[in-house]
């Protein structure tokens, strides 16, 4: 079945580029021009992929993520922002989008990121099913793959499906260290040089999240030179 994405850009030529080309790669393409279209279209079919400007004219594309993440439904998105909207995109990642795409950016660099996305998301929703996945429990923290949930000394955290993703896959390979474009292939599905930035960003925002103090973590370590791993000092259970 083919996989149905959403567009939301206020730029017609760019969203009618998007649709015409990802439309050839085998998508079928719905656009809207802004904010308050989009969430009519979504509120009223289940999408596979929602691709969503950030700067929108009225319900803006930071409004658009804020929403859809309250709901039970979870969309991946992908946001477009301009180099010079570097905190909106931020903020965007923050709210819950799995991935960021810069303007001006390569066609190629956009439909490599759809089709990993919604790859890694497929690939969640057949391991939920055929068999089950292992609830991790550190010191801190427990990871249950089966409710795509984490707790942090009790209290739930609310992580993107990348930053799940990527939190699970160190948790379930303790002490093993990973390069960047090693992290890319596992977790993103796709490895590309001049991308490690986006794995920079996500265990920055993972730490924020799980660590007591991010500038020094108890978990997600550094390893200089190389690249990050679990930390298994932490002690580590599997249930």
């Amino acid at each position: 079945m083919r996989k149905r994405i959403l567009v939301i850009e206020d730029d017609l030529s760019i969203g009618q580029v998007l649709e015409l080309n990802l439309a050839d790669e085998g998508f079928v393409v719905e656009l809207a021009i802004d904010g308050e279209t989009g969430l009519a279209k979504l509120a009223n079919y289940p999408y596979d992929l929602l691709i969503l400007d950030v700067m929108l004219p009225g319900i803006d594309g930071l409004e658009v993520c804020r929403r859809l993440r309250s709901q039970s439904i979870y969309t991946p998105i992908i946001i477009l922002s301009s180099k010079a909207a570097e905190v909106n995109r931020i903020v965007g990642l923050e709210m819950g989008a799995d991935d960021y795409v810069t303007k001006p950016f390569s066609l190629l660099e956009l439909v490599a990121r759809v089709r990993a996305l919604i790859r890694r998301v497929e690939a969640l929703k057949i391991d939920s099913s055929q068999k089950t996945l292992s609830t991790i429990v550190t010191e801190r923290l427990r990871i249950d793959p089966q409710a795509h949930k984490v707790w942090l000394e009790g209290q739930p955290v609310t992580l993107t499906v990348r930053e799940f993703d990527l939190l699970y896959f160190f948790a379930n390979h303790p002490d093993q260290i990973y390069t960047r474009m090693e992290l890319l292939d596992h977790v993103w599905g796709y490895s590309h040089d001049g991308y490690e930035h986006t794995v920079n960003s996500h265990i920055n925002r993972l730490r924020a999240k799980i660590e007591s103090n991010p500038a020094k973590p108890r978990q997600i370590l550094t390893v200089w030179g190389i690249g990050y791993k679990f930390s298994a000092s932490v002690e580590t259970g599997f249930s």
